[in-house]
């Protein structure tokens, strides 16, 4: 029985256009795509008719597919010799679970290619203006998701700290920060929906952060980025100038932040 290909694709953080030239050619390859929920739906449009496209995306608290039936989805069409895309936002090994696939697949006597993407973990802070490093401000920096341990991270304003999908967990990751000795001055950026038309950054220190957060609504998608370098976005020095007349009256009730 001839095996098909399985192509695992990072088509970066949104914008159809930020997917790798390799990346596109790839995906137009295919016989099946099994797509992600932050995965460039845009470029859904570019397939063949015949193309089968399953809808295998996670939102939090509703996944239309667990991450074992996407594995299985992904060796049977193999197996049954179709070219198989995985198509992901953001980077497959960048808290992509990719390798979760790729070895899964290797399990079953099958070859994986890996096409790298643009992680949304560098590229929507950029969107915002904010550059993970900048010398002077930052040398290092470390991702880590909002559901995360944070007892061992670096917590220094000096290290840049990214969160990715830490909305609902924005209290319990300040509140973690600032016990460890991270000071409460230290600046926060929430970058929403990066590189789409409705970006939004919603700039603050970890002292009113989640205040913010709350009266702004804001909702994942979303970026966190912690450190010096928020400093450098622009009209930050605007935002955090004007903390003083932001009403923290209901602090109590921001404790309780979701998504």
């Amino acid at each position: 029985m001839v095996k098909g290909e399985i192509t695992l694709i990072g088509a970066g953080p949104g914008d159809p256009e930020l997917i790798t030239v390799a990346g596109y050619k790839a995906l137009l390859h295919a016989d099946v795509v099994l797509a992600d929920r932050l995965a460039p739906r845009a470029l859904l449009a570019d397939l063949a008719e015949d193309v089968t496209v399953i809808d295998v995306g996670k939102a939090p608290g509703c996944h239309v597919a667990t991450q074992d039936e996407i594995n299985e989805l992904i060796v049977t069409h193999a197996l049954a010799g179709k070219n198989v895309v995985r198509l992901k936002g953001g980077d497959p090994y960048v808290l992509g679970r990719g390798g979760e696939e790729r070895l899964y697949a290797e399990q079953h006597g099958l070859s994986v290619r890996v096409i790298p993407g643009i992680t949304s973990a560098v590229s929507v802070p950029a969107a915002a203006g904010i550059p993970v490093t900048h010398r002077h401000l930052a040398t290092g920096f470390t991702v880590v998701t909002g559901h995360q341990d944070l007892g061992e991270v670096p917590v220094r304003a000096d290290h840049t700290l990214v969160v990715l999908m830490g909305v609902s967990t924005l209290a319990s990751t300040v509140s973690t920060l600032t016990s460890r000795g991270l000071p409460s001055s230290t600046p926060i950026a929430i970058i929403e929906r990066g590189y789409s038309q409705t970006q939004r950054t919603t700039i603050g220190t970890l002292e009113e952060i989640v205040v913010r957060a709350r009266k702004a609504a804001v909702a994942n998608p979303a970026v966190i980025v912690i450190g010096d370098v928020v400093r450098l976005a622009p009209d930050a020095q605007v935002h955090l100038a004007s903390l003083k007349s932001l009403d923290t009256s209901d602090a109590a009730a921001a404790a309780t932040f979701v998504d």
